[in-house]
């Protein structure tokens, strides 16, 4: 996607407080969003690094079922998101900024949720990465349509949708294959 000017945004930019530093931090998920090149799947891998630790760390430590603790993270991440959408937009001084990736931190997330017990193997974390960048980069109906709203719900809800559409393809995927 092409980067379009902010509503207001683009003119001269004010000096960072730390506020502005830790906002940055948050929405590029700890600096993913800066990449040189291909920021939406450098961005996916915070979504990769949340999941791992749900998988190493919530699961076995504290018994939460893996679907409700990526459910929780990812209703986390979207709330976030979207109350730091307006910000980014004006701060980056363009809509949907390349450097805000909690978008596909967030998609990523839906992408692996599961109703299932047990946690996600190796395999189906790939696919639903991949999947993932498939649906984010097409943005099949409607997706393309939701990145139009304003601020933070047009950046969050389009990634929403394109995580829906990669967790169909990896439950179908899943259990055709007879995954655990």
């Amino acid at each position: 996607m092409t980067q379009r000017p902010a509503e207001g945004g683009g003119g001269g930019r004010k000096a960072a407080t730390m506020a502005d530093r830790l906002r940055a931090a948050l929405v590029s998920s700890g600096g993913l969003g800066y990449a040189p090149f291909a920021s939406g799947t450098f961005g996916t891998l915070g979504g990769v690094a949340v999941a791992l630790a749900l998988i190493h760390v919530a699961v076995p430590r504290w018994g939460w079922h893996f679907g409700l603790a990526a459910a929780v993270a990812a209703a986390v991440v979207l709330v976030v998101g979207i109350a730091l959408g307006g910000w980014a937009e004006r701060w980056y001084g363009f809509k949907d900024p390349k450097p805000f990736v909690l978008d596909e931190v967030l998609g990523y997330l839906i992408a692996v949720l599961r109703i299932k017990d047990g946690v996600p193997e190796v395999r189906e974390l790939l696919l639903a990465f991949f999947a993932f960048r498939l649906f984010d980069v097409v943005k099949p109906w409607p997706a393309r349509r939701l990145e139009f709203l304003p601020k933070g719900v047009g950046i969050m809800l389009d990634d929403l949708v394109a995580g829906l559409y990669a967790l169909a393809l990896v439950v179908v995927v899943r259990d055709w294959n007879g995954w655990t």
